[in-house]
């Protein structure tokens, strides 16, 4: 009877200790399931890699994205693995984001820029300055950001946004027109002498035009930063390593 008695629980915990897993699985199919959902409709987190928007972005910075402020296409899918064209529950689009988006010539490549034209709009770089629709968006310096001349720009609805530049004579501060196509939209980085954005075409290593339906998400909110020259196993340097002033800051 004891042999007996002894052997149905060693059943039972086995039959336990295989549901156990079971619900171990199930658990984190169910974590992975529900984080797919947020990263794929809601939000999802980037950091930054370049100086392209400096100072509004610094290298080492980490930013939620908001998936849901422009509708939704095929990038908003991980990997791009949407099974649809264009943009579904689309929403207007706003000159003066900060967008990620896809990079037209290579899918696989994701940009973060200001959006500055939208369909439509005539673009242009004359002397370092900024024309829309032929009328030369208004500047005033507010100094200087590691050695280059800081200002605060102004877009036709008045919202700012502050803008680094070297000089007035670099090599994209004087440009064609560029008329943004229907359903496309014109990029360009805050820090306008170290940015690869829609003034240089794509076949020649640049951004160009960006479709709409690469539009992945609007940049909204930083959720921490740090200085990347100092390393993880750096205890000692950690306290200046963090840029609290950042954190949770909103991106205008």
């Amino acid at each position: 009877m004891r042999d007996v008695a002894g052997g149905e629980p060693s059943r039972g915990r086995a039959a336990r200790g295989v549901s156990g897993i079971g619900d171990t699985v199930k658990t984190v199919l169910w974590a992975v399931f529900i984080a797919l959902i947020i990263r794929t409709f809601a939000f999802e987190s980037f950091n930054i890699p370049s100086s392209s928007m400096v100072p509004t972005l610094l290298v080492g910075d980490y930013l939620f994205v908001s998936k849901f402020s422009y509708g939704y296409s095929r990038y908003s899918l991980p990997y791009g693995l949407g099974w649809f064209s264009g943009r579904i529950l689309e929403r207007p689009v706003e000159r003066g984001d900060v967008v990620v988006f896809r990079l037209p010539r290579d899918p696989a490549t994701t940009y973060v820029k200001r959006l500055i034209g939208l369909p439509g709009d005539r673009i242009q770089m004359r002397e370092g300055r900024l024309y829309i629709n032929d009328a030369m968006m208004p500047r005033r310096a507010t100094g200087t950001f590691d050695g280059d001349r800081r200002y605060v720009e102004t877009l036709p609805s008045g919202r700012e946004h502050e803008i680094i530049e070297i000089s007035d004579t670099g090599r994209y501060d004087d440009t064609p027109v560029f008329v943004v196509p229907a359903r496309h939209y014109f990029m360009m980085g805050d820090n306008r002498d170290n940015s690869a954005d829609s003034r240089i075409p794509a076949a020649e290593g640049g951004v160009g035009f960006v479709p709409e339906e690469n539009l992945v998400a609007r940049a909204d909110r930083l959720l921490f930063s740090r200085d990347l020259s100092v390393g993880w196993l750096d205890v000692a340097d950690w306290p200046h390593a963090f840029r609290l002033a950042r954190l949770f800051g909103r991106i205008e």
